[in-house]
């Protein structure tokens, strides 16, 4: 098992040819990263795509959205939402057990903000899969890929991506705004793999917390600049007639739409002021916390509540401890030290944004959910660190850690009409596997699906090869899930 999560580099397929012939193999051919795509790009590609779409395609409800929040490498369990305060000390670990608002739900003395508004989201402690490398894990819980080994790239397209695509399909969005949207995203082992970058995230990058944080090409301000990109946009309008006076009229009228759509974006005010923290009072800033993950929680609060689909962002960086993840292991953190680093801040964050999505009347609507690709393991193991930092002892000292641990992992929902305050399922006396309402990947992604209006069961994408592939091929949602 690795000891820190790994990175995919994204590389440059060159240029392609857009003629009329090569389209359609041009949009099966899966670019290697979103970074290659300009965002009218983007939108070309989803506009073709829609020409060549299978009728009858898959439509979703444009009402219901979804935030993911991703704790990287993975969250203790029994740290954080199954404490086992009756084990012995080789895996309880030091952590006192407290109440919570809900009647027989405990969790550890690291998370009281969230033991307060627990009636407000239900806690999943049953969750399992059985891949025990990132990679492997991550492409399980998000695409329902149930290989076990760690592939360089996803074979199948991650549920972010997905409805993204099932979304497009339903024709042009009447909202500026991008239908999904990554803040600091989990990329690194996922993806819309066959889709086509076209339907991967608008991917903010950066710490929204900074007063310089800014998101380029949004909501120009300046009318000269809107004034040259109009007079640009026309001239490309008509050059490219010219040059596709032989496209079906269907087509072309696609190929067309992706240029107002990305000047929309580019031009409209809405979509600086709904990217625009600063808009925001500042008691409700000082709520999620004036640190880099209380204000991404922020911005997709905000960004939801403007129109966006699908938002999903990690829970990474300076504030996870010294190797910048919730990879546990002895020689990246102490893992105890590690836990309590970041928990009032994720704490904090985690709780103002379920109490805020249910202030605002969106908790009907709003699905929040928290996860990692795993837990950690029951069992305290030691080794010697790899280096100072952060919640982590100088190089060569013993400290304690956490490896992976796929048998079992608690993750928490929120709002989506959901009938909040309570717990699913459990573990055993020592939290080393899923014993009752077992969980995995394929549910987990069938009750998001069922949320945005998706029928996994009956829902076919054609891949590389064109057969049609079901996005989910195992799994229901579950039924305490469902609002």
């Amino acid at each position: 098992m690795s000891n820190s999560l790994n990175k995919t580099t994204a590389t440059c397929p060159g240029p392609i040819n857009l003629g009329a012939g090569n389209r359609r193999s041009f949009l099966r051919t899966g670019l290697a990263g979103f970074a290659t795509l300009s965002l009218p790009q983007i939108f070309r590609l989803q506009a073709l795509n829609r020409v060549h779409a299978a009728e009858g395609a898959p439509s979703g409800r444009e009402k219901n959205a979804v935030i993911m929040v991703w704790k990287p490498g993975g969250c203790s369990h029994i740290d954080s939402y199954d404490p086992k305060p009756e084990a012995t000390s080789e895996y309880r670990g030091p952590f006192e057990t407290i109440p919570t608002k809900v009647p027989g739900l405990s969790f550890t003395e690291l998370l009281p903000r969230q033991a307060a508004i627990a009636h407000r989201f239900t806690v999943l402690r049953s969750m399992a899969q059985t891949a025990g490398g990132h990679p492997a894990g991550s492409m399980q819980l998000l695409s329902g890929d149930p290989d076990t080994r760690d592939k360089p790239k996803p074979r199948l397209p991650d549920w972010m991506s997905v409805a993204n695509y099932v979304r497009a399909q339903a024709g042009p969005r009447q909202n500026p705004l991008p239908s999904y949207v990554g803040i600091n995203p989990p990329l690194e082992y996922n993806g819309p793999a066959y889709l086509g970058d076209a339907y991967s995230p608008f991917v903010v990058h950066g710490n929204p917390n900074l007063p310089s944080f800014s998101v380029p090409n949004i909501g120009l301000s300046d009318a000269n600049e809107v004034q040259r990109l109009g007079r640009r946009s026309s001239l490309r309008q008509r050059l490219d007639t010219l040059e596709r006076s032989f496209d079906q009229a269907r087509e072309l009228a696609a190929l067309d739409e992706f240029e107002s759509r990305a000047m929309t974006l580019l031009t409209n005010p809405k979509t600086k002021e709904a990217f625009d923290l600063s808009k925001e009072d500042d008691k409700i800033r000082d709520r999620y916390g004036r640190n880099a993950w209380g204000q991404q929680l922020l911005l997709a609060r905000r960004l939801i509540e403007a129109g966006v689909d699908v938002l999903t962002t990690s829970l990474n960086g300076p504030l996870c401890g010294r190797v910048q993840n919730w990879d546990d292991h002895a020689v990246n953190h102490h893992c105890f030290d590690a836990m309590k680093f970041r928990s009032a801040v994720y704490d904090q964050a985690i709780s103002a944004l379920i109490e805020d999505i249910f202030e605002r009347g969106l908790d009907k609507r709003v699905l929040v959910v928290v996860t990692g690709e795993f837990g950690r393991t029951p069992k305290i193991s030691y080794a010697a660190s790899t280096g100072a930092g952060d919640a982590s002892a100088p190089a060569g000292t013993i400290q304690p850690g956490r490896d992976h641990w796929p048998r079992a992992f608690s993750n928490i929902w929120a709002g989506g009409g959901i009938d909040a305050g309570r717990f699913i399922g459990a573990t055993d006396k020592r939290g080393e596997d899923s014993i009752q309402r077992i969980c995995g990947p394929g549910d987990f992604l069938a009750t998001i699906y069922h949320h945005l209006g998706i029928d996994a069961a009956n829902t076919l994408i054609k891949d590389f090869n064109g057969r049609p592939t079901p996005i989910v091929d195992h799994g229901k949602p579950i039924p305490e899930l469902i609002g």
